[in-house]
């Protein structure tokens, strides 16, 4: 296809509301993606188990005992090793560190983050190509998706951020219905996955997300308008 040509499939009427429409409903998603993986650190894990009044573990976890194993689920969930890598985890006195239960929903999860982090590349892919399309030849098109896209993810952040203070409990149910078969997501007080990732955990994590994606749109919307000047 020539250089002509090109330009001229770029030029038609549809392409660039196309662009500019799918830009701005997958910015909450690329941004929210980007703030899941952050958390998703041994620095997360740090600064979560250290904080003053993060709950104890009853059973006899320590500190240092989450700081260090943890990590093994995080990593599990972003490599490509099967669920021998949780499963072969034994504790000093030899017993197994997760139960048959737990490691079926680790096999779930992983899943449901792999295909989330696929889904956050390509779409990050997307935006690239398809940015830099609006932004060579459509330049206002490109600031409306981007603008839209960063008060999308506001209105979104702060409903669910809302949702999660006024009602935590039933967002968390429903956030593992959506994505977890009955029956499948629920462990005694003792089992690993408890001790190690109580609901505070999820709790705080959902803050951060919030909290993190609220202040890159923020920041998006600083860039975008001091552009515009």
């Amino acid at each position: 296809m020539t250089t002509e040509s090109q330009t001229h499939l770029f030029q038609l009427p549809i392409l660039p509301t196309l662009l500019q429409w799918t830009l701005t409903i997958t910015v909450p998603f690329l941004i929210v993606i980007l703030a899941v993986r952050l958390i998703m650190t041994p620095l997360f894990l740090q600064v979560e188990y250290t904080r003053p009044d993060f709950p104890e573990d009853y059973y006899g976890f320590s500190t240092d005992n989450r700081i260090q194993y943890a990590p093994y689920a995080i990593e599990y969930l972003l490599n490509g090793a099967d669920i021998s890598f949780l499963g072969d985890l034994r504790f000093p006195d030899g017993k197994e560190m997760y139960n048959v239960r737990e490691l079926q929903h680790m096999r779930d999860v992983k899943l449901v983050t792999q295909a989330a982090l696929t889904a956050g590349i390509i779409i990050g892919l997307y935006w690239l190509i398809g940015g830099t399309i609006l932004w060579r030849f459509y330049r206002n098109r490109f600031t409306i998706a981007a603008q839209n896209g960063a008060l999308l993810t506001l209105a979104l952040i702060a409903s669910i951020i809302i949702i999660s203070v006024v009602s935590w409990d039933s967002f968390f149910t429903s956030f593992h219905k959506t994505f977890f078969a009955d029956g499948t997501w629920r462990f005694e007080y003792s089992d690993t996955l408890i001790r190690l990732f109580p609901e505070q955990f999820w709790f705080d994590a959902a803050l951060v997300i919030g909290a993190f994606s609220f202040g890159i749109s923020i920041l998006l919307l600083t860039l975008l308008r001091r552009m515009q000047k």
